[in-house]
Formats: structure tokens, C-alpha cells, sequence
């Protein structure tokens, strides 16, 4: 055998030898560059979803005015509509006239009530009189007179506040109906008295203080003698 080695082929020998070795090689690098641009420009740019546009409002239109001279009265237009009341429409609405209340009879007030004619005068007059007085008491009558052409009847109202009724009495006619309450003596005739006739009603008073009545009536006109 001999002893001589064989040349061992080297690495730059083989590459220039076989070309197609060295595209290879630069298609493998270009395409691993490309993955990895690729890979970084995805991970840095984001693309984010455009925002919402603003809701839109419409502004009321303002009427352009122009400068009028000084001293001018502005004027709003014709078509500007006027205060709006609550719960009633901008257009003109007529409402119906209430109805004017009437007052009752039992609302109207005394005082524009009008004035009771008075009553006619009683055809019966009376005059008071002391028939006997005596040591804490007295006698006394009211003289009755019929001026009417027809029979009438009569009532006798006497006041003696202080004082005490001992009785009452018609003198010579027909009993009547009488009662004293505080201070009043009130007697109506029993029977009517004749035209043109005369009857007396006499009663006996004890501590009065004197003889005089503080009111005397026949048929509500006042007596006379007092």
C-alpha cells in the first residue's frame, strides 16, 4: 500500500464548484427575513375601530335682525308665537264665560234687606193709670178703648222689672189669659170688644219702687198717661 493521503476537497473549492448551493442558501435567508419582517409588523401596528360620530342636534333658527335706526320700535314678526302657559296649546283658545252665581235668599245680608213696612195702628189704644197706692204696692189699670166699627180683640204688655204680680184682673168683663214673666205681664182678652166700648184691666204690684211701668203696649202701640 502506499503511503500517500488524499487531497481532502476544501469548503470554498465545494461552493464554487456547485452555484446552486449559494442561491439555495440566499432564497432560505431572504424567505426567513420576510417571515420575520412580517411577524414584527403585525405585532407593532394595531388597528383600532374608528369612534362613534357626535350625535347631531339642530339649533333653533335665530332670525337675523338688523340695526334700525335710533328711536325705532322693533317689532317682533308676525309669525313669532307668544308665551306658551303650560297644558294649553301655542293657538288661541276661547274659553266659555262662567255663568255669574246667583245669590241665594238665605246669602243676601240683613242690611240690604229691605225694611218691613210698619204695622197699622191697633184700633184698641189703652191708658195707663194708678187706681190706689199704698205701703210697698199699688193699684194700677190700663183703660181700654174700641175705636174700630167691628168688635176686635186686644193684648196688654206691662214691664215692672223689680217688683212682684199679686194678681190681674178685667174690671166688670169677661176674664182673659195672662202671664208675668220676667218682669212682663202679658194679658190677651178673653172675648172681643165691642165697637165704641170701654173695658179696664186692672193689677196689684208689691215692691216695684214705683208706679211706673217701664213699658206699656196694647197691641204694640204704646199707651198714653205715661
Amino acid at each position: 500500500m502506499s503511503g500517500t493521503r488524499r487531497a481532502r476537497p476544501s469548503p470554498g473549492a465545494a461552493i464554487t464548484s456547485s452555484p446552486w448551493i449559494v442561491v439555495s442558501i440566499g432564497v432560505i435567508v431572504m424567505v426567513v427575513l420576510l417571515v420575520v419582517a412580517l411577524g414584527a409588523v403585525r405585532g407593532r401596528r394595531t388597528f383600532a375601530e374608528p369612534p362613534p360620530p357626535d350625535p347631531t342636534m339642530s339649533l333653533p333658527q335665530v332670525p337675523v335682525t338688523t340695526p334700525s335706526a335710533p328711536g325705532a320700535t322693533t317689532r317682533p314678526p308676525a309669525s313669532a308665537a307668544g308665551p306658551v302657559v303650560p297644558g294649553l296649546s301655542p293657538r288661541s283658545t276661547v274659553l266659555p264665560a262662567r255663568p255669574t252665581p246667583r245669590p241665594s235668599p238665605s246669602a243676601v245680608s240683613p242690611s240690604s234687606r229691605p225694611a218691613p213696612p210698619p204695622p197699622a195702628p191697633s184700633p184698641v189704644t189703652g191708658r195707663y193709670g194708678v187706681v190706689s197706692s199704698f205701703d210697698g204696692g199699688f193699684v194700677g189699670e190700663v183703660r181700654l178703648v174700641n175705636t174700630a166699627a167691628t168688635a176686635r180683640g186686644w193684648t196688654v204688655r206691662l214691664a215692672f222689672p223689680r217688683g212682684r204680680l199679686v194678681a190681674v184682673w178685667v174690671s166688670g168683663a169677661e176674664q182673659g189669659d195672662g202671664r208675668f214673666t220676667d218682669g212682663v205681664l202679658t194679658y190677651e182678652s178673653g172675648v172681643d170688644l165691642a165697637p165704641g166700648a170701654s173695658v179696664a184691666l186692672q193689677f196689684h204690684f208689691e215692691r216695684t219702687g214705683t208706679t211706673r211701668p217701664s213699658s206699656c203696649a196694647v197691641d204694640g202701640a204704646t199707651c198714653s198717661g205715661l
